[in-house]
């Protein structure tokens, strides 16, 4: 795998906000709502959040070694693609067909979190990017991400 590529750690879904989510090995993502299942799905920007599984060891080694992929309340945790450096507008492709534009890069922490309040830190309002669902399709654990497009203002670089 390379800088542009990387796979599926986790899948997770909830029914509700504020909670961390459940691990699911597959899911459909449909285009202008998000992920099938999930409390954040809707026709808004932040549809699908992704982290990646390195910024959850960061958290491990800072003193909570139980944390899990979806503790932080993402849908998509990746391994080996670099999450927290993609830009408003870039596309990534989750396995054959589902499509995704990055939409927002972290968020505001208005009430710390149960992380924040063991650890002193989190990484989701820093390292976490929102999508949108450009193109559906069923994603699975292990699937490869591509970038396929990088943002306008990157390319421009």
């Amino acid at each position: 795998m390379t800088n542009n590529s990387g796979k599926i750690k986790a899948i997770s879904i909830s029914k509700k906000k504020g909670i961390p989510k459940t691990n699911i090995p597959k899911c459909m993502l449909v285009v202008n709502h998000g992920m099938d299942g999930d409390i954040h799905a809707g026709d808004w920007h932040r549809q699908i959040s992704l982290l990646a599984m390195e910024s959850i060891e960061k958290m491990q080694r800072a003193g909570l070694p139980a944390l899990r992929p979806g503790a932080f309340a993402e849908n998509l945790t990746t391994e080996f693609i670099d999450i927290p450096s993609m830009e408003i507008g870039t596309r990534i492709l989750i396995g054959d067909s589902a499509e995704l534009e990055i939409t927002q890069i972290g968020k505001e922490c208005h009430s710390k979190c149960a992380i924040f309040t063991i650890v002193g830190d989190c990484v989701m309002p820093r390292e976490g990017i929102f999508a949108k669902v450009i193109s559906s399709g069923e994603i699975k654990l292990d699937d490869e991400v591509r970038i396929v497009q990088i943002s306008e203002s990157t390319s421009k670089l």
